[in-house]
C-alpha cells in the first residue's frame, strides 16, 4: 500500500509539497512594491487611467478571494477568483509637482491582474 502523503509527524519520509491553484493564495502581501500595469482594454474597467504605470506599495490584502468583476461583467470569468489589494500610491508619484505633505497618498483597491511586482 502506498501512503497518500507523509510528513514528520507520521514518521520517516519526505513531506509532500502541494502546489496551490491560481487564486488560492494572494500573489502579494503587505509591504510589497508594485506597479500598476498599463493596459487599455475595450470597455469599462475599474483601474483609473491616471494611476496606470505608477508605483506604490501594498498596504493590505483584501481577504477572501473574489471574482474578477471586470471579467464577470463581460461574461468571461467562469468563476475563477483572485485577490484585491489596497495599494498606497504617493501623490508625488502621480503628480511630480505636488506641493503638499510628502506622506500624502492615494489609497485604492486594485485586483491582482492589474499589478506587477517591482
Amino acid at each position: 500500500m502506498i501512503p497518500l502523503s507523509t510528513n514528520s509527524t507520521l514518521g520517516a519520509g519526505p513531506a509532500w509539497q502541494i502546489t496551490k491553484a491560481l487564486g488560492e493564495e494572494p500573489l502579494f502581501e503587505a509591504g510589497d512594491s508594485v506597479k500598476v500595469l498599463v493596459r487599455y482594454p475595450v470597455g469599462h474597467y475599474r483601474v483609473p487611467h491616471f494611476i496606470r504605470g505608477h508605483k506604490g506599495s501594498v498596504e493590505m490584502v483584501i481577504t477572501r478571494a473574489a471574482v474578477n468583476n471586470e471579467e464577470e461583467g463581460f461574461g468571461r470569468n467562469a468563476g475563477s477568483k483572485g485577490y484585491y489589494y489596497r495599494v498606497a500610491i504617493p501623490l508625488t508619484e502621480l503628480w511630480p509637482d505636488y506641493v503638499g505633505a510628502p506622506q500624502d497618498g492615494l489609497r485604492i483597491e486594485i485586483f491582482e491582474t492589474w499589478l506587477e511586482r517591482i
